[in-house]
């Protein structure tokens, strides 16, 4: 019954775990300082949120869309590479460093993210995140990947932490 005390005429239909806290994620990407790309993640256990983070300049330095230069989008930097070249503090690493160690063990991480032009940017952690994020004692990552869809890892030592093929492929050489 509604307040008025008559039936609602429309069903509300809540939405799947996953799909609202990727879509919290979605809004704690908002506050991003980046120029090329806005990231947000939400660390939840047990259905509760535990921290949130973006993607942005530490505390106290210059953040990027304020000073309108990005090192690495003037040098075209390929996603992925020469992460030294950038001041910004990635969203996984905001929620990590902002929530409380205890609650973090067997916790899931959400993360989703946007290009500069508002399309959908490939949510995976990079690297170093995923090292952060089993050394938090994460046990779940969500992520939003660029084609729209929903990836799930269950147990985060199955992202890959090791290093890239092709780097061992080039110090074999």
């Amino acid at each position: 019954m509604s307040d008025n005390g008559k039936k609602p005429t429309t069903k509300h239909t809540r939405p799947p775990w996953d799909e609202y806290f990727l879509e919290i994620a979605k809004v704690v990407s908002s506050r991003s300082t980046c120029l090329r790309r806005r990231y947000g993640a939400v660390i939840v256990k047990d259905n509760v949120i535990v921290s949130t983070g973006y993607n942005g300049s530490p505390r106290g330095a210059v953040n990027c869309i304020d000073a309108g230069v990005c090192k690495r989008q003037e040098l075209n930097v390929p996603p992925g590479e020469r992460y030294e070249l950038c001041v910004a503090v990635h969203a996984e690493q905001n929620a990590i460093v902002n929530g409380s160690p205890e609650r973090m063990k067997d916790a899931t991480i959400y993360i989703a993210g946007f290009e500069a032009d508002g399309s959908l940017a490939e949510g995976r952690p990079c690297l170093l995140c995923r090292r952060m994020i089993l050394n938090a004692q994460i046990k779940k990552v969500v992520f939003l990947s660029k084609d729209g869809t929903i990836d799930r890892i269950e147990d985060a030592k199955e992202l890959e932490v090791g290093i890239p093929a092709e780097i061992i492929q080039e110090m074999k050489k």
